[in-house]
């Protein structure tokens, strides 16, 4: 073969488009140049090509309880479904599809899985279910959420749907600096949430996998309102950019305590919890800066609490912390959690505290399945044992480590 000649066995491989791949090629070609409020027409139109109709599309609301309809051009809106107890619901939950046979054909809720993170649900009905459908639609499922989660940056209209209550300034605040609120991976998932959803300010938590080290972060400025989440949106930006540095917990902390006394003086301070997961190998290291001690849960009951030295808050110029270090078995979880949780009252008037907080957490761990359904059920449960009273910001965030390996997900065999 000359010089420039084509090789002869390039012909072996068909590259010929099919009909899934123009259906899904169309989405990917115009999703760059694709306006937000248009991108539900365009679903409606790829999803009648494969004969569904009446198509939903379902988005998680911010208290984490229903999945509430997307308003759109073609798309159907009826009544927002509850997380528990509805199809829509336990597909969103299992991160699997739910088919509901009914007079007119079968109705199909396919999770919207935006990476890992739990978007929402795509609705829709079909004649009959076939797998060409199944394996179609669940890749179509795929793309959507994906778009949904690229073009959020550029509107208003996916956060009026998710938000049924006013939400304070600080809490927009709050919410526009989280992170997604679940990860997962072969080798660990995370997943976390803020109360009240609504009226959160000075809580916040952050969290970012770089290579084979998970890092993590909650905090909890003092005082509430636009002050509180002022200084917790310092704190979370001090804490980005030094662990973008390649610094140690030590420096970290260093550097964010500098930040907040430097910029609110040493009146003000926040509380805040650092941690290092090497999830290849489990070896946890964390700074405790005036937080409750972190919960290890294994085999589904909580073991002991991780108790380690507890450095000042940031913002009070404390020493050099001590770093803590707990080496991890597969399947075990860290619960992270901040003092509004434990320190509220109950109906009875009594502090809710950590004994009933470990009570609960042994009864959840055993009735539900995955971190973010966890933390879910969690956070409901303990506002309902609190008679719905919560006069203080709560975080939980949750860590599970699985010690799996991912590299198989970077090759086609």
């Amino acid at each position: 073969m000359t010089a420039g000649e084509p090789r002869s066995d390039k012909g072996a491989v068909d590259r010929s488009e099919g009909f899934g791949e123009r259906l899904l090629g169309v989405l990917l070609d115009r999703a760059h140049e694709m306006p937000p409020h248009l991108i539900a027409p365009l679903v409606v139109e790829v999803v009648g090509r494969v004969g569904g109709r009446d198509v939903s599309v379902l988005l998680q609301d911010y208290e984490q309880l229903m999945l509430v309809p997307l308003p759109g051009r073609l798309l159907t809106v009826g009544e927002p479904a509850p997380i528990d107890g509805s199809p829509a619901g336990t597909a969103f939950r299992s991160g699997t599809p739910v088919e509901v046979p009914q007079a007119d054909g079968v109705r199909m809720y396919l999770p919207l899985l935006g990476g890992s993170d739990q978007v929402g649900v795509l609705a829709l009905t079909l004649d009959t279910v076939v797998d060409d459908d199944r394996r179609l639609l669940h890749r179509l499922a795929g793309l959507v959420a994906h778009m949904l989660v690229i073009k959020n940056g550029y509107t208003d209209q996916f956060f009026r749907t998710r938000r049924r209550e006013p939400m304070s300034v600080a809490a927009e605040i709050q919410w526009s600096l989280l992170p997604p609120l679940s990860m997962s991976t072969p080798q660990v998932a995370v997943a976390g949430i803020l109360e009240p959803a609504y009226e959160v300010a000075g809580d916040s938590f952050d969290y970012a996998l770089n290579g084979d080290i998970l890092h993590v972060v909650t905090v909890d400025a003092m005082g509430h309102g636009l002050d509180a989440a002022t200084m917790a949106t310092v704190a979370i930006g001090a804490y980005r950019h030094a662990r973008r540095t390649d610094v140690g917990l030590s420096g970290i902390y260093a550097f964010m305590d500098r930040a907040i006394a430097q910029q609110f003086g040493p009146e003000h301070f926040v509380t805040a919890q650092m941690m290092r997961l090497n999830v290849a190998t489990g070896h946890l290291q964390w700074v405790n800066a005036g937080h409750p001690a972190p919960l290890l849960i294994r085999d589904r009951q909580v073991v002991r609490q991780l108790h380690s030295p507890t450095t000042l808050p940031v913002g009070f110029g404390g020493d050099e912390p001590q770093l803590s270090e707990q080496t991890l078995q597969v399947g075990d979880r860290v619960l992270c959690f901040t003092d509004g949780l434990i320190e509220e009252h109950d109906v009875g008037g009594e502090q809710f505290g950590e004994e009933q907080l470990i009570a609960w957490v042994n009864r959840i761990e055993h009735a539900e399945e995955g971190a973010q359904a966890v933390v879910r059920a969690l956070s409901r449960t303990l506002i309902r044992e609190r008679g719905g009273i919560t006069s203080d910001d709560a975080t939980l965030f949750l860590i599970e480590w699985r010690g799996g390996a991912a590299d198989h997900l970077a090759t086609l065999e």
